[in-house]
């Protein structure tokens, strides 16, 4: 009857370990998970998988739009012409000049814009403009001249579509790059050590500390005979794991952008692209290594400044 009350009050207290021990399973996961999906790396990976669906996306839209003006501006420039003649063939080739130079821009913006290089001359938004209000000039002309609404608005649609797109898409491709350079000074900022590692990096393994296994002295009996020692198998010595080559700490990048830095720099000189130039830290680190440089120009000069003033007051006292 006890046995039974024994197995009875044990069968709870195995059950309530096996659901802490599956907590306990589940809570590592899913820290490694949230570790995983806050890496630099992984950002990257997402972004430009959403970056990708987002080109996409807009360049159907564009090329759409674009071959149904096609129609409409060929018509606008073949007024009068018999249908198979020269010029009605001619009248062809408006829409797609005006097209190709229009793409070629917005090309080249999807990659400006994916290393957020601004444009100072301005040209770029003159052409697209000039290209986007020609095109829509001539595919609702036919609809204007008769003030015909319903006209106006199919004819509208597409080509200030088409301009929403292309205004709208260097804009999307310079937030998903931020969004990139944001979530690596992020993790910069929480772990300076591992955001410079690569993802397929392991930290190293902590030794576990040598566990003795002492031999518990028997209660002595006057019946039972003398305990005998058993023979101790031979262990083999453990090797550290060696750190992995090449790993440099926020520390190693500073001194070394410290020894690059030329005489008579000054302070605005040292940006995080001369940082990353110099030492070939990552984007994330390129900022604090930066800073730290920034503040010893800045002490050095003020203390510079210092001496050089105590040095010329020291005449002119003595003088008085």
């Amino acid at each position: 009857m006890s046995t039974l009350v024994q197995t009875a009050d044990a069968t709870p207290a195995k059950s309530e370990l096996l659901g802490v021990d599956r907590l306990r399973t589940q809570a590592a996961e899913a820290s490694q998970v949230r570790a995983l999906s806050t890496h630099p790396d992984v950002v990257a990976l997402r972004v430009e998988s959403v970056r990708t669906q987002v080109d996409r996306c807009m360049w159907v839209g564009i090329v759409l739009g674009l071959a149904f003006t096609m129609v409409n501006v060929q018509a606008f420039a073949a007024q009068g012409a018999a249908p198979w003649s020269l010029p009605w063939f001619a009248a062809w080739l408006l829409d797609p000049m005006v097209s190709l130079v229009l793409i070629a821009v917005l090309r080249a913006e999807q990659i400006t814009a994916r290393y957020q290089v601004a444009d100072h001359t301005k040209w770029i938004s003159r052409t697209k403009k000039f290209a986007f209000a020609a095109t829509y000039a001539m595919n609702t002309w036919h609809s204007f001249v008769p003030f015909d609404i319903a006209g106006i608005v199919l004819h509208s649609v597409p080509p200030l579509l088409v301009f929403c797109a292309a205004e709208t898409a260097p804009v999307l491709r310079d937030r998903l790059t931020e969004a990139v350079l944001r979530a690596e000074k992020t993790a910069a900022l929480a772990d300076p050590e591992g955001a410079s590692l690569p993802l397929d990096t392991t930290p190293a393994a902590t030794e576990p500390p040598a566990v003795t296994t002492g031999q518990q002295a028997a209660p002595e009996t006057p019946d039972a005979p003398p305990a005998t020692k058993a023979p101790r198998k031979p262990t083999q010595a453990r090797r550290k794991p060696a750190k992995p080559a090449g790993r440099k700490l926020l520390a190693d990048y500073v001194a070394d952008a410290r020894k690059a830095v030329e005489p008579g720099a000054t302070a605005d000189e040292i940006t995080p692209a001369w940082a990353r130039h110099t030492t070939g830290c990552s984007t994330g680190l390129s900022a604090k290594v930066a800073a730290a440089v920034r503040a010893d120009l800045t002490t050095i000069t003020a203390e510079t400044t210092t001496d050089d003033t105590a040095a010329t007051g020291e005449p002119a006292r003595l003088a008085a």
